[in-house]
């Protein structure tokens, strides 16, 4: 244990500025999506331009390639949710049935096995497939979060949980605390968007029947 301690600190102490500088804009960026604040994705286009950068010095290939797609999904998530829902009221909260929820994730995780092992040759890392799953997870969580779909956050929770292991054992131990709160914030952000869902009901703004299969 003691063990453990002491490379913690000394990660936290060869911690870089520009890595403190995204996380700090990283904790911006999900406390102002919990409260739907379009504001959250210009401090999400900052705080993934730096992480794009910093994964990319220490072998994270899918990583880096993840945070340069959050770069453009910055744009394209304030661009929803400016553009507002039918009639230019705010978008409305919406939820997926789970049946799409258990076809997309056995696929996805089958495609990270796929990708890790093409690029095996390419780079020298013991985390690849861990690396490829969180990538093409977050990938379409993202898409979840631009066009408000509940359920992206129970994917985050789990998400973040594989990203803060990962990103200890490349001694990125800031970004790991950062992705352990954020597992937290997942929990926040879901009651968040869970009471506007409610909320939708209450005042007379009735889901689909899509939507209401889940």
């Amino acid at each position: 244990m003691s063990t453990f301690f002491t490379e913690f600190l000394s990660q936290i102490a060869a911690t870089s500025k520009l890595e403190w500088l995204a996380v700090v804009l990283a904790i911006a960026y999900v406390l102002l999506a919990a409260k739907q604040n379009s504001w959250c994705w210009l401090c999400a286009f900052a705080s993934t331009a730096i992480y794009t950068w910093l994964f990319w010095q220490v072998t994270l290939p899918f990583q880096s390639m993840l945070n340069f797609f959050y770069m453009i999904m910055a744009g394209y998530g304030y661009y929803q949710w400016s553009k507002g829902g039918d009639g230019g009221t705010e978008k409305p909260v919406r939820s997926w049935p789970l049946w799409i929820h258990l076809t997309i994730v056995p696929v996805l995780l089958c495609c990270a096995w796929g990708l890790s092992k093409l690029v095996t040759s390419q780079f020298n890392s013991d985390h690849l497939l861990l690396d490829a799953s969180i990538h093409l997870l977050s990938v379409v969580t993202t898409f979840m979060v631009a066009h408000k779909v509940l359920q992206n956050w129970i994917y985050w929770f789990f998400i973040n949980l594989a990203s803060a292991f990962l990103y200890f054992q490349v001694g990125m131990a800031l970004s790991a605390c950062l992705f352990l709160g954020y597992v937290g914030f997942s929990i926040f952000g879901y009651l968040q968007w869970l009471a506007q869902w409610n909320k939708q009901d209450e005042t007379g703004n009735y889901h689909s029947a899509f939507e209401r299969s889940t």
